[in-house]
């Protein structure tokens, strides 16, 4: 399996630019979503946004394949997935954070109400 040709770039450079740098662009994408109660599915926009600009940097720094649909949909879905995360995340922390009297944490990703479970 060729993985320049499925990821329009080198694993190499999807790992470190794609992963590392944009993830971390897409992780505050959704870190800001959250913080700012703006509704979830609001990271989907962005980061199909997210995702053409990946391409277009790993096109212009890297030479990679500018119109690779693999590869801009493996990008975008996981830049996605980044930023629902971090969403998430940011989410459960705000939450349990602004209403300490009604909520308490349930892990990561999560809360409950007091008392209840």
């Amino acid at each position: 399996m060729d993985h320049n040709a499925l990821l329009g770039s080198s694993p190499l450079v999807f790992l470190l630019f794609t992963i590392v740098l944009v993830g971390w662009a897409a992780f505050m994408t959704g870190n800001a979503l959250a913080g700012t109660w703006r509704p979830m599915v609001q990271a989907v926009p962005y980061g199909i946004l997210t995702g053409l600009a990946d391409r277009f940097f790993v096109y212009a720094l890297f030479g990679g394949d500018l119109l690779s649909l693999t590869g801009f949909l493996i990008d975008t879905t996981i830049l996605i997935g980044i930023s629902l995360l971090a969403y998430r995340m940011t989410q459960a922390r705000n939450m349990v954070s602004q209403y300490p009297w009604l909520y308490e944490r349930t892990g990561l990703l999560g809360w409950r109400e007091k008392g209840k479970g």
